[in-house]
C-alpha cells in the first residue's frame, strides 16, 4: 500500500505531469545498478513548510538541485531509461521555477524519446509545454493555460492516452495544500528533526515538487481539470475486455489431481476460502501446541509471520474491528490501489474528495488507517484470483507482514538475519508440505532500505549509511534468493511492482530473481494495453491487472488494480496445468505459459500477454 516513499513518489509524479529527458556518453563511468550513483545531501535553511511559499528558499534549493544533477549526467553514463527521466523531470521542473522556458521543453524532448509506453509518450509534458506557452503570452495565464491544454489535448487519440488522462486527472482533483502541508510535517519535517537539517537528494526532490506544485499548479488547479473533464467526457468510451474469452474454467469433470497452492502474502480470511483450503491432518485445531512438533503451532491451514518475523496464529493482519466501518474501509482502500494503479473509479472519487478536504493534521492518520486496512485485505483479494474456477486448488495459507507507517521503522542487520533464518523456515514448510506453486505479490529494493535509515537517522554519513542498507540488503536478498532457489520443486510467482522501473537496475526482490522456475509478471489493462504503473525489466509474461474482482474479509467482493493481481492470475493458471498434469516440472509450466503468450512490443522490450486457451492447447498437444 501507499507508504512514506510511495507518498513522495506521488507528488514528483504530480511534477512529472508537467514535464511527465545529455551529453556524449564516451568516457563517462557505466552506471549499471542505481546504487552506483553517488549520494547528495542539502542542508535545510528552514523549516520544512517555509519552502512552500518562500520563493527564495525554493529557488536555492533548486540551484543546488540543478548544479549536482547536471554534474551527475555529464560524469555517468546511467543505463536506465526511468531513472534518466527522473533527472530530467526535476531538471524540467527547476527550468520552470527559474522561467527558463526553452531549456524546459529540450528536457521534455529528451523525456519522450525515452519513453516505451504509448500513452506515455503522447502525454508525456502536454501541461508544462501549455504552461510554457501561456506564461510567454499575452492576457490571463490561466486562461491561456486552459485554451493550450485543450487545443493539445483534442489532437491526441483518445483510446491510447483515455486512461492516463483520467488517471491525471484524479490525481489534480486529489492534491492540495493541506495534503501537502500534512505530509511534509508527517514525513519531511520528522526527518529534518532527526537529521538536524540534512536531506539526501530524495528528500530534497520531494520537497522542490511540492513546493512547485503549490507556486505553479494549485493556482490555475480547477482550470486544468475542467479542461481534462471535457476531454474525458467528449471521447468517452469503454475499451474491449479481452480476458472472458481467454478464460479457462476446470471443473470437478475434469480429471483432476489436487494441487497445493500457497498465497504467501498478508495473510487470507479462512472463512471466505473454508471450502478449498489445505489441512494439515496431524495438528489439532486451536489447542496452541505445535502437535506434529514441526515448529510452527497450530498451523492447520498454513503459517504466520508477524513485522519483525514472530511466529503467530492469526492467519490475518491483526487490525481492531472493522465490520461497522468495513463498507467505508473497503471503498477507501479500493480507491486507493486505483489512484496507485491510475484509475478513475467511483471509490478513487470519493476518496480524491475526501483527501481533497482533510486538514493538514488528518493527513498522516487518515493514509496510515487507508494502508493499515489494505494490509489487511491483500493477502485475501491475491488468494481469491489464484483459486478462482479451480476445483483441485488447495489453499495453503503464508502470511507476512507489511508495514503501513508514514515513518518506517529503522532496518537493522540483527533483524535482518532474523528475517532471513526464519525464511529459510517459511520455504521448508512449503517444501515438505508438498506446494506446487507460491504467489508473491510483494517486494521490496535497496532504495527502501536506504530511505527507512535515513528517516531515523540511522547509519552514520551517506557513505556509511550507503553501506550499512547494502548489508541489511543482501542479508535479506541472498536469505531470499538462496531459500526459493533451493526448491526446485516449487513455481514462484512474483508481481513485478507498480512503480514504472526497471526491476533489474534499481534491485527489486524478488521480482529481478533469475532463476529456472521463478516468473515475474508485469501488469496490462482489460484491453492487453501495458498499464502506465506496471515495472519491467525481468518481466516473464503479463496478465490482467486492471480492475480484477475477488474478495476481500467478509466474503465481499471488490476490484482492485495493480501488479499483485496480475501475478496472481499466472498462479491461477499454473495450478489449473498442475491439477491436469501434475508430472510437470516448474520449468515445462513456465514455459507452457510463456510459450502460450501473444507478443507485441513495446519500445525495445517484449510484451507477452499471458493466454490460458493458447497455454492449454500447447498442454493438450505434449
Amino acid at each position: 500500500m501507499l507508504n512514506g516513499r510511495g507518498l513522495l513518489a506521488l507528488t514528483l509524479a504530480l511534477a512529472g505531469l508537467l514535464l511527465a529527458g545529455g551529453a556524449n556518453a564516451q568516457d563517462k563511468i557505466k552506471i549499471e545498478k542505481l546504487d552506483e550513483l553517488p549520494r547528495h545531501t542539502y542542508q535545510a535553511q528552514s523549516a520544512a513548510l517555509n519552502y512552500l511559499h518562500d520563493t527564495e528558499l525554493l529557488l536555492g534549493l533548486a540551484a543546488e538541485l540543478k548544479t549536482d544533477l547536471e554534474s551527475d549526467l555529464a560524469k555517468y553514463d546511467i543505463a536506465d531509461k526511468t531513472t534518466l527521466k527522473e533527472y530530467y523531470n526535476a531538471l524540467g521542473v527547476i527550468a520552470l521555477l527559474q522561467e527558463r522556458y526553452d531549456d524546459y521543453l529540450k528536457y521534455n524532448d529528451l523525456i519522450i524519446d525515452l519513453e516505451d509506453k504509448d500513452a506515455a509518450k503522447m502525454t508525456s509534458g502536454l501541461l508544462g509545454r501549455a504552461w510554457c506557452k501561456a506564461r510567454q503570452s499575452e492576457g490571463d495565464l490561466e486562461s491561456n493555460l486552459a485554451e493550450e491544454y485543450a487545443r493539445q489535448l483534442t489532437e491526441l487519440p483518445y483510446e491510447t492516452v483515455g486512461a492516463t488522462l483520467k488517471a491525471n486527472k484524479g490525481r489534480y482533483e486529489m492534491i492540495n495544500e493541506n495534503l501537502i502541508s500534512g505530509m511534509i510535517e508527517s514525513r519531511t519535517q520528522t526527518i529534518l528533526d532527526k537529521t538536524n537539517g540534512e536531506m539526501s537528494k530524495d528528500i530534497a526532490m520531494g520537497l522542490l515538487s511540492m513546493g512547485f506544485m503549490v507556486h505553479t499548479y494549485l493556482p490555475v488547479k480547477q482550470g486544468i481539470i475542467d479542461v481534462l473533464a471535457a476531454y474525458l467526457e467528449a471521447n468517452e468510451v469503454d475499451k474491449k475486455d479481452i480476458w472472458a474469452a481467454r478464460d479457462v474454467t476446470l471443473t470437478d469433470q475434469d480429471k483432476g489431481n489436487e494441487v497445493i497452492v500457497c498465497v504467501w502474502d498478508s495473510g487470507s480470511d479462512v472463512d471466505v476460502f473454508k471450502d478449498v483450503l489445505w489441512t494439515n491432518p496431524k495438528e489439532i485445531p486451536g489447542n496452541n501446541k505445535d502437535d506434529d512438533n514441526n515448529g510452527w503451532v497450530d498451523d492447520v491451514h498454513g503459517i504466520a509471520l508477524t513485522l519483525h518475523s514472530d511466529k503467530t496464529t492469526e492467519m490475518l493482519f491483526p487490525i481492531e474491528d472493522v465490520e461497522s466501518e468495513r463498507p467505508m474501509l473497503q471503498k477507501l482502500m479500493k480507491g486507493l490501489s486505483d489512484l496507485q494503479a491510475n484509475i478513475e473509479s467511483d471509490e478513487s472519487a470519493e476518496l480524491k474528495t475526501m483527501m481533497g478536504s482533510l486538514k493538514q493534521e488528518e493527513a498522516q492518520p487518515f493514509i496510515e488507517n487507508i494502508s493499515k486496512y489494505g494490509n489487511y485485505a491483500h493477502g485475501t483479494h491475491v488468494a481469491g484470483i489464484a483459486m478462482r474456477g479451480n476445483p483441485f486448488a488447495r489453499l495453503l495459507i503464508s502470511r507476512l507482514t507489511f508495514g503501513y507507517t508514514m515513518i518506517p521503522e529503522c532496518p537493522t542487520v540483527e533483524m535482518a538475519r532474523k528475517d532471513s533464518a526464519v525464511t529459510w523456515e517459511v520455504v521448508d514448510y512449503y517444501r515438505k508440505n508438498g506446494v506446487r506453486v507460491v504467489n508473491m505479490s510483494w517486494g521490496g529494493d535497496l532504495a527502501g532500505v536506504e530511505a527507512a535509515l535515513e528517516a531515523n537517522n540511522a547509519g552514520g554519513t551517506p557513505e556509511e549509511r550507503k553501506a550499512l542498507a547494502r548489508q541489511i540488503f543482501e542479508i535479506n536478498k541472498m536469505g531470499l534468493y538462496k531459500a526459493m532457489e533451493s526448491a526446485p520443486e516449487i513455481l514462484w510467482i512474483t508481481s513485478a511492482g507498480n512503480d514504472d522501473n526497471n526491476v533489474e537496475f534499481d534491485e527489486v526482490i524478488p521480482s529481478s530473481f533469475d532463476f529456472p522456475n521463478i516468473m515475474t509478471v508485469g501488469a496490462v489493462d482489460q484491453a492487453g494495453d501495458e498499464t502506465s504503473f506496471t515495472s519491467f525489466g525481468k518481466t516473464d509474461v503479463y496478465a490482467n491487472g486492471f480492475e480484477v474482482l475477488s474478495y476481500v474479509p467478509g466474503g465481499d467482493k471488490l476490484t482492485m488494480s495493480g501488479t499483485s493481481q496480475a501475478s496472481p492470475n499466472v498462479t491461477n493458471l499454473a495450478a489449473k496445468i498442475l491439477a491436469l498434469h501434475p508430472e510437470l516440472t516448474p520449468v515445462q509450466v513456465k514455459d507452457l505459459i510463456v510459450k502460450g503468450a501473444d507478443e507485441k512490443k513495446a519500445g525495445d522490450r517484449t510484451v507477452r500477454l499471458m493466454n490460458p486457451k493458447n497455454t492449454m492447447a500447447l498442454l493438450q498437444q505434449m
